[in-house]
């Protein structure tokens, strides 16, 4: 016989086998040893949970005249039957494929007739979720008026698009989630009954990686044993499932929560070397941030075993950054994730995120304080509360009365301060004055060249900028990025660009930064300041021209007219 999948091999044949879901169980088994049987049921619960397994074990337990406490003998005809799919009247449908009316029609026709060899006709109805209105309507008076001897049980992962005639008339039963722990647990006796060797660790990434589906975890473990010949070991795991190991991830947090961004991108890099999918780093990232956050309210709620590193590391991870920077990290991950998933340019989002997780650490850094630099601080403020109780000490003296000026607004230079941003516009229109589509080719092909000179964080500042107009003494920048455009240009990088851009070019370079929502505005504003434009926005009446200088140009215009003319110099 051809290989079986393991999710195949070891589907659950009892309700005991079923893992995770203890209360449908028990509800299921209470329900046939009391012969309270309904007519519909419901299962609804996120694929590889066991709905559809737990619906063919109901079906033989029903219809098995050996059960025990509810659960089926498997060694009958009639279960076996079952098992093999051989039955006749245990039918299961496809909704996704048999959604119309006509095939609901069909099975209300057929569900008239009694069974032919069981006690009971069971329906199993897959994706339920999938079928049309009219074949739900078709489906509706089945279940208000069943037939006798006929059960049918609905299957869906999504029950919020099942009408609510339907949903009144069955018995709901949510499957939920498969706890790492369970899929764990399950995997290791599988992998024991194979007489198979094994790494715990790598059982725990796979269980992690499964996000709560059984089947998946299966799925998975298959792929990794095929890899790894049979002996299953972390870096297969690792492999298979694009997780990050845990000493790269602590070396990572440790590097961001330092504010050491420069080593946190190279950390970054290497990981994105290793093949390692950007999503899946995030989803690591946020597990490893919680397992921290875990540590720190109490060490009792977090089973070391399936973390993969020991208490020394925790110990050392939470006195890295505060509880409330954690929760900023996460927000922060959450955030960039979302946006990931519309990109095609996942990296450049994960060197934002490098940047951004490094500057979040306003408490983290007084708390790794030295005692020396703690007693230092507490000395000068008991200084300064001595000056201050001294002066108020003093007798008041009547002040002599001056002229005070009218106070102006403070000025602020453009991007004075991380997190601000000014526009320069001046700046931009002194490029704009002597800009040129030449010059703005010319430099957008030495642009690449000009941002390898710069360092990674500079680099990873610019990815998501791009140049809009030069002249051969400047350069406007666009950003698209509202938080690295205030990055920008708060720091020394316009200087550092605008030197690389001289290397690449052999011309010196005044570099402005704009918004890139802002930059048509400005550049309409530019060419009304300058008379191309009306403040209608419309072109302005062309000045009369004057006379050419040159006669062939003179007689040219006579002959063509001077629309018809375009003068270049060569």
């Amino acid at each position: 016989m051809s290989y079986q999948a393991l999710y195949r091999v070891w589907r659950p044949q009892r309700f005991s086998d079923v893992v995770g879901q203890g209360l449908v169980v028990t509800t299921l088994k209470n329900a046939i040893i009391t012969n309270q049987i309904s007519h519909a049921y419901l299962f609804a619960g996120p694929r590889g949970t066991g709905k559809t397994s737990a619906a063919k074990i109901f079906a033989k337990a029903i219809n098995c005249h050996h059960q025990t406490d509810g659960e089926p003998c498997n060694e009958c005809p009639t279960c076996q039957a079952i098992t093999a799919g051989q039955l006749g009247d245990v039918i299961e449908i496809d909704a996704a494929s048999n959604n119309g009316v006509e095939e609901i029609r069909d099975i209300r026709d057929k569900a008239k007739y009694a069974p032919t060899q069981a006690d009971y006709k069971v329906y199993i109805i897959d994706e339920v979720h999938m079928l049309s209105t009219g074949a739900f309507n078709a489906l509706l008076k089945t279940l208000e008026e069943p037939p006798a001897n006929v059960i049918f049980i609905l299957a869906t992962t999504e029950p919020h698009k099942i009408p609510l005639t339907i949903l009144s008339r069955v018995q709901r039963f949510d499957f939920h989630r498969i706890s790492a722990q369970d899929a764990f647990e399950r995997m290791k006796f599988i992998l024991d009954q194979k007489d198979l060797a094994y790494d715990e660790q790598a059982l725990w990434v796979i269980a992690n990686a499964a996000e709560g589906g059984m089947r998946d975890a299966l799925s998975i473990l298959d792929q990794a044993l095929s890899f790894s010949d049979n002996q299953l070991a972390l870096k297969d795991a690792l492999l298979v499932t694009g997780s990050v190991t845990k000493q790269l991830l602590k070396q990572y947090f440790l590097q961001v929560a330092q504010g050491d961004s420069a080593q946190a991108l190279a950390t970054m890099t290497e990981v994105l070397g290793q093949g390692k999918d950007g999503q899946r780093f995030i989803e690591d990232l946020i597990s490893f941030i919680r397992d921290i956050l875990l540590y720190q309210e109490s060490p009792d709620l977090l089973t070391l075993a399936a973390t993969g590193l020991a208490a020394a590391d925790f110990e050392e991870l939470s006195q890295a950054a505060t509880a409330q920077v954690l929760y900023t990290m996460i927000d922060t991950l959450n955030e960039i994730q979302e946006e990931m998933r519309f990109t095609t340019h996942p990296d450049v989002y994960l060197e934002v995120l490098t940047v951004r997780l490094s500057q979040q650490r306003p408490a983290s850094s007084a708390a790794g304080a030295a005692p020396a630099e703690i007693a230092q601080l507490q000395a000068q403020i008991a200084e300064l509360q001595k000056q201050v109780q001294s002066l108020l000490n003093r007798p008041a003296q009547p002040a002599a009365p001056v002229n005070q000026p009218t106070a102006r607004p403070a000025t602020k230079k453009p991007g004075g301060r991380s997190g601000e941003f000014r526009l320069n516009v001046e700046q931009v229109y002194q490029v704009l004055d002597h800009a040129t589509k030449a010059d703005l080719a010319n430099l957008r092909e030495l642009w690449g060249d000009a941002l390898s000179l710069l360092s990674p964080a500079q680099h990873s500042l610019l990815n998501l900028a791009k140049p809009v107009a030069a002249s051969p003494a400047g350069v406007v920048v666009a950003y698209d990025n509202d938080f690295l455009l205030a990055k920008a240009a708060g720091g020394d990088l316009a200087t550092t660009l605008g030197q690389a851009l001289q290397q690449v070019s052999g011309t010196a370079r005044q570099v402005a930064f704009v918004p890139s929502g802002k930059w048509p505005t400005i550049r309409q504003e530019f060419l009304t300041s300058r008379g191309y434009y009306d403040q209608a926005g419309k072109a302005a009446a062309p000045k009369a021209p004057t006379p050419p200088a040159d006669p062939l140009i003179a007689q040219a215009q006579q002959l063509f007219g001077a629309d018809g003319i375009k003068i270049e110099d060569n």
